[in-house]
């Protein structure tokens, strides 16, 4: 009869590998199947709303200008919803980002700044959304804060400031390298270039959180922290990173929203943190952290932006708006807790 082999003979034949049994193989294909099928039904709800748009104002809405300006107004919170989404796979949550593209405009916007010309808008911008981040990283990493509570004094915080800034008046950009990149002769085959750099950051977002060592240790921390702990993760370090992260895309979409409406106020980035949250749960991020999908948040946003085109096309008011965005956002965590109590079985 043979023996099992002890720990020294394990460790001289070399580490033990260890496979999937077939139902936990069964498990995560159903798991991706449960993904691909809500990116598809997302997709077809993206392909009722162009249809209705398409039937209600035929000539307005299927107009390239109008097609380009849902995709650009996508642009700025769209790179928002990235950053949200690896803070809601790990369990966190950010309140804070709607104020951070206030301040981070404000400050970008200033006279001072604007005397250094583009890149010193750019360096701006960017700078305070990454300060903004990494003081909500160190409350909630090292201070122990919940991260409903820092995030919703930051919020608080970053507005006075914009508007202790700007004294409430809009900052008018003058930096002509800044405004040309809102019209039409900087499109690139046609596409503006704030939807390029929302493209760029999103195929970057899905290589970090599906191809790397950062966005499996993102999940783990959002699956169960305690047990990425014993794990061998930093835990605090990861949550730091996450929202340094958030911040930075912050920044980067202060920037496009300043070239997008060549100016800086302290309203910029109003209810931003509700469209990203919205975006990344009916995409399909996990509210309670563990799961999370870039393609899916993408869509979230694209579907949003898509409504709030056709409401404004069809001169319906914004509380109607906003309670159908409501109405999705339910229907949305019911789905969850569907999946989730399905994965369970």
């Amino acid at each position: 009869m043979t023996q099992p082999a002890s720990p020294a003979q394990q460790q001289q034949d070399g580490p033990v590998v260890t496979t999937k049994t077939p139902a936990a193989q069964s498990a995560w294909r159903a798991l991706g199947l449960r993904l691909d099928v809500r990116n598809l039904s997302l997709l077809g709800v993206l392909a009722v709303l162009v249809a209705v748009g398409g039937f209600t104002k035929p000539e307005q809405f299927l107009d390239s200008s109008n097609l380009q300006l849902v995709l650009t107004q996508a642009s700025v919170i769209g790179v928002v919803t990235v950053g949200m989404t690896f803070v809601i796979t790990s369990g966190g949550i950010d309140l804070s980002v709607g104020a951070i593209v206030a301040l981070a405009s404000v400050w970008a916007t200033t006279l001072a700044t604007q005397e250094y010309g583009f890149a010193g808008i750019l360096f701006t911008a960017v700078i305070v959304g990454l300060a903004c981040g990494l003081v909500n990283g160190l409350l909630i990493a090292y201070g122990g804060m919940v991260p409903f509570i820092a995030t919703l004094a930051m919020l608080a915080s970053a507005r006075g400031l914009a508007l202790q800034i700007t004294d409430g008046k809009t900052q008018i950009v003058t930096v002509e390298p800044v405004l040309d990149l809102g019209i039409p002769d900087a499109y690139v085959l046609g596409i503006p270039p704030l939807v390029l750099v929302f493209a760029v950051v999103t195929v970057v977002g899905w290589l970090l959180l599906n191809r790397t060592t950062f966005g499996r240790r993102t999940v783990a921390v959002g699956g169960n922290a305690e047990a990425a702990r014993l794990a061998g993760i930093d835990v605090r370090r990861q949550r730091l990173y996450l929202y340094l992260l958030s911040g930075l895309c912050c920044g980067i979409a202060a920037f496009l929203l300043i070239i997008l409406s060549g100016s800086g106020q302290n309203t910029n980035g109003n209810l931003y943190e509700l469209d990203a949250i919205a975006a990344a749960i009916i995409g399909g991020t996990l509210l309670s952290g563990g799961r999370g999908t870039i393609v899916g948040s993408v869509l979230g946003v694209l579907v949003f932006t898509t409504i709030t085109n056709i409401f404004a096309l069809n001169n319906l008011q914004s509380d109607v708006q906003q309670i159908a965005k409501g109405a999705i956002i339910v229907a949305a965590v019911l789905v969850q807790r569907r999946t989730a109590r399905d994965g369970e079985a």
